[in-house]
């Protein structure tokens, strides 16, 4: 939300995006403002690179982040300047100050990316690589971008990011994997390290850091494939989990669409939830589950498929549904018998959301008939078979039948 305490218009707001170069890098222009400025924001780091052009009072980035946010719109009609590593747009402090001043109150001077200046070092055509900030992030963001051949630049937190990288491609079956460290781009002690993953033996890294990997997959290398319906073993589960057939559909029938949240009662094993945002970084995804084992288990697996941020809540539908955000969509699988829950899921669903339930028991198939014919919607009947050994010879093994109820909220 906009901040508008007082009338928007005229710039006072100055966002300039440094490099470890310091001044040498910055136009006359960007020069001129750090020196007018009535106050200069930034940290530490930042205050030190810039020393000799301030001529103004220095404030430091403090905890709370936001604290430092509403000092800043405090100081709304004054010359103020906002000091920011790179593109200040690109991970940066630009996009926490765009929500609370309006862009007609500011003017941004950006500097090269971390990412720009990697890939300029590489020969790495940046529209051809994909680039992941795991700058006060988990680490496991990295998974969904590991397939043999891809050119991954990921932004770390400090020194001990790119060993933490190593292991976990190592792990993974991406040993082979080339790892650039690139320290202090841009600056004076700008140095550029490269090692196999398994291999990785690099010492006193700089905690400023950029990590580029030209990933090579081995035999047996845990790749997350882009297609709904991921592999059933690739998930840790006891059994309670929506099989990838089953799966593959019910995510195409549930349509996710960008920056969506997902109700997934009943988690199991999390995949549905873990497949609706492996679809796409703008999509969320609460499961909730009623085991303890098991919502440990759905955080485990959320972790492995780079979908850390999944939220799991612990409890028992309807019940555990009280006080959650409001969903986009909702898909009711273990536990969607029992009184109340459909209905708690139809009545939090936003207007045009859609539901999907899925029906392996009797008493499920029943309830689902019943809503059908109360509520309309679409019931699909899902039958797979799988080839196994019939003594010497191979027939087919029909997989519980499954029964799908698609309703879209008016």
């Amino acid at each position: 939300m906009t901040d508008m305490s007082s009338a928007p218009g005229q710039p006072w707001l100055t966002i300039i995006g440094i490099g470890e170069d310091g001044p040498a890098g910055l136009g006359d222009e960007a020069k001129r403002l750090i020196a007018a400025a009535s106050v200069v924001f930034g940290g530490a780091r930042h205050h030190a690179l810039m020393a000799s052009l301030i001529q103004s009072e220095c404030l430091t980035w403090e905890g709370p982040f936001e604290r430092s946010i509403a000092a800043v719109t405090a100081r709304r009609g004054s010359p103020v300047v906002v000091l920011a590593s790179g593109d200040p747009f690109l991970y940066g402090v630009g996009a926490t100050l765009s929500r609370r001043v309006d862009a007609v109150e500011m003017r941004t001077i950006p500097a090269p990316s971390s990412f720009s200046l990697a890939a300029s070092r590489l020969g790495w055509p940046l529209q051809e690589v994909a680039t992941v900030s795991l700058h006060g992030r988990p680490i496991d963001l990295i998974r969904p971008h590991l397939h043999h051949g891809r050119r991954i630049i990921a932004l770390t937190s400090d020194q001990n990011a790119p060993k933490q990288l190593a292991t976990l491609l190592a792990v993974n079956g991406f040993g082979q994997s080339r790892l650039l460290v690139l320290e202090a781009l841009g600056g004076e002690h700008e140095h550029v390290r490269t090692c196999q993953a398994d291999m990785f033996d690099l010492e006193d890294i700089d905690p400023l850091n950029v990590c580029a990997i030209d990933v090579i997959a081995g035999d047996g290398a845990r790749v997350l494939g882009f297609a709904p319906g991921l592999d059933d073993a690739l998930f840790e589960h006891d059994g309670q989990i929506t099989k990838r057939e089953i799966r593959a559909l019910t995510l195409s029938t549930l349509a996710p669409r960008h920056g969506e949240l997902l109700w997934d009662i009943g988690g199991g094993s999390g995949s549905i939830g873990i497949e609706w945002m492996l679809c796409d970084p703008s999509l969320r995804a609460i499961a909730i589950e009623q085991s303890s084992e098991r919502a440990q288990r759905i955080a485990r697996n959320a972790a492995a498929f780079g979908v850390p941020t999944l939220a799991v809540v612990e409890g028992v539908a309807p019940q555990a549904l009280q006080s959650l955000p409001e969903p986009d969509a909702i898909f009711v699988g273990g536990g969607g018998s029992e009184d109340g829950v459909v209905e708690a899921a139809i009545a939090a669903l936003k207007s045009g959301g859609r539901l999907v339930a899925n029906a392996v028991t009797l008493e499920m198939d029943a309830k689902l008939l019943a809503l059908h014919a109360a509520l309309g919607g679409a019931l699909t009947r899902i039958d797979i078979s799988r080839a196994g050994a019939i003594g010497a010879m191979t027939g087919w093994r029909p997989a519980m039948p499954v029964t799908q109820w698609h309703w879209l909220k008016h």
